[in-house]
């Protein structure tokens, strides 16, 4: 995730941010230049063209321009294809909390130029399914199939996805963890399942052809073997071959993320004194020939990171213990398969890339 500007004052902005905290100026987001820009009135010129503010700018606290006529909702809200009823203000607000960590997915793909084939244009299309265990009276269960993410909105509620944590004894639980983990069953599917990725894949993380059902029920009954840090990144990811890259696939994201933040901060690790031997800089991306020299800032950025946290007294920013060597590999798959994604075409409307036909 690339850092924002406030275009009146220069401060720093958050992607969710509708109003500069400094200088209160009007914030919108143009999704093909990924910048901010100031939300002037009913018409706002960027680069020529004219967009508008996003029919959900109030109720779902949506910052995003549209290139539609007034009254039409964003790219990242028409991705959402079921949200809680209208009456349940509850689940409603806490709604607009999940849209922001689907904004931040959708523009870390983005910039890494995945492509973003919406439900709305074809069957198979990614799409979100917002939901609430609270408002649907049963248990949401949080998953993929056939390009639809489902999510449980309960969990932007801090204790109860706290509680869960704890109970699952997992390292890391979020809603953009969630977003970042499902977008990976998603991935699997459409670029490795069905390109000639998949007998390497196989080979790496296991045939995800086996019983889906028997490994859940074995990972529930047993837990994970001993000895998984050897070859997996979490827990979850020894289940099932499909977890074991989703959770490979999130971790990437994590990755590339932090890394491009520090990128876009102008962030440099000092060689000077206990750190690394030389100076670490992180790039704002990595091609297919660098994931060893990303592997190598990641270390020390997400080790710096880890020590800020414990300077005001909070667990690690990466509570991951650094990948062993089978995690390496399956990591510099993921990497290759991104990298080497063959042309697309960005529609001018939202700037989002397409696969080409």
């Amino acid at each position: 995730m690339i850092l924002f500007s406030c275009p009146r004052c220069s401060s720093p902005v958050a992607l969710e941010h509708r109003e500069c905290p400094s200088c209160t100026a009007a914030l919108a987001f143009h999704p093909p230049s990924r910048r901010m820009v100031e939300a002037t009135g009913f018409d706002i010129e960027v680069d020529g063209g004219l967009w508008h503010e996003c029919a959900n700018r109030r109720e779902w606290r949506c910052n995003w321009l549209v290139a539609d006529q007034s009254g039409a909702r964003c790219f990242a809200c028409r991705l959402v294809r079921h949200r809680p009823p209208a009456d349940d203000t509850l689940a409603n607000e806490k709604l607009a909390d999940a849209l922001g960590d689907q904004h931040r997915l959708l523009v870390q793909l983005q910039s890494l130029g995945i492509p973003v084939d919406p439900w709305f244009e074809g069957d198979g299309g990614l799409g979100f399914d917002l939901l609430s265990s609270y408002s649907e009276n049963r248990v949401v269960t949080i998953g993929h199939a056939n390009g639809i993410v489902t999510l449980d909105l309960v969990e932007t509620l801090d204790q109860v996805r706290e509680q869960t944590r704890v109970r699952l004894g997992e390292a890391y639980r979020t809603m953009l963890g969630h977003y970042r983990h499902e977008a990976g069953h998603y991935y699997q599917w459409i670029l490795v399942e069905q390109t000639r990725w998949i007998d390497e894949c196989r080979t790496l993380f296991g045939d995800e052809r086996a019983s889906y059902t028997d490994a859940l029920a074995r990972h529930y009954e047993s837990g994970a073997p001993e000895g998984w840090q050897d070859a997996f990144i979490s827990e979850y990811a020894t289940m099932h071959p499909w977890e074991d890259f989703a959770e490979t696939f999130a971790h990437y994201l994590h990755i590339t993320g932090v890394l491009q933040t520090s990128a876009s901060a102008g962030v440099v690790i000092d060689a000077a004194g206990p750190v690394p031997p030389q100076p670490v800089r992180p790039r704002p991306s990595y091609g297919p020939d660098d994931f060893d020299a990303m592997l190598a800032d990641w270390r020390w950025t997400s080790g710096f990171f880890n020590q800020v946290n414990r300077s005001i007294g909070k667990a690690d920013f990466y509570p991951f213990r650094f990948v062993a060597a089978p995690v390496v590999e399956k990591l510099r798959f993921v990497h290759r398969v991104l990298t080497a994604l063959p042309p697309t075409h960005i529609a001018p409307t939202d700037g989002f890339a397409r696969r080409a036909a």
